[in-house]
C-alpha cells in the first residue's frame, strides 16, 4: 500500500463527514415550513383550497390587496393575528401562488 494513501484516508473521512453534515443542514433548512405557511395550513385550508386563489374574479390584484384580504379573513374568523402574522401569511401566499411585486413589508 502506498504511504500517501494511508495518510489520506482519515482526511477523506473528515472531508466526507463535513460535506454530509453541510448537505443535511441545507436540506433541513429548505424543508422547514415558514411561519406564514404554518398559519395558512393550520387556519385557512380547512375552508378553502388553492383553487380559491386561481378563480377568475379573485379579490387580490397586487401586494396591498392580497394583504388586505388576509387581514380581512383572519378577522372574519376571529384569529386575532397581529400585523407580523398577516405579513407572513401574505408573503407565503405571494411566494407560492400570486407572485405580485412586493411593494412593502420587506424582510429585514
Amino acid at each position: 500500500m502506498a504511504r500517501g494513501s494511508v495518510r489520506s484516508k482519515p482526511a477523506v473521512a473528515v472531508l466526507w463527514a463535513a460535506v454530509s453534515a453541510a448537505a443535511c443542514a441545507t436540506a433541513s433548512a429548505q424543508s422547514a415550513p415558514s411561519r406564514g405557511e404554518l398559519l395558512y395550513t393550520t387556519h385557512c385550508v380547512a375552508c378553502h383550497s388553492t383553487q380559491l386563489h386561481w378563480r377568475e374574479r379573485r379579490q387580490a390584484t397586487d401586494w396591498g390587496t392580497l394583504k388586505a384580504q388576509v387581514r380581512h379573513w383572519q378577522a372574519r374568523v376571529l384569529l386575532n393575528w397581529d400585523e407580523p402574522d398577516v405579513i407572513e401569511v401574505t408573503r407565503h401566499l405571494n411566494d407560492t401562488i400570486y407572485r405580485f411585486p412586493q411593494t412593502g413589508d420587506h424582510r429585514s
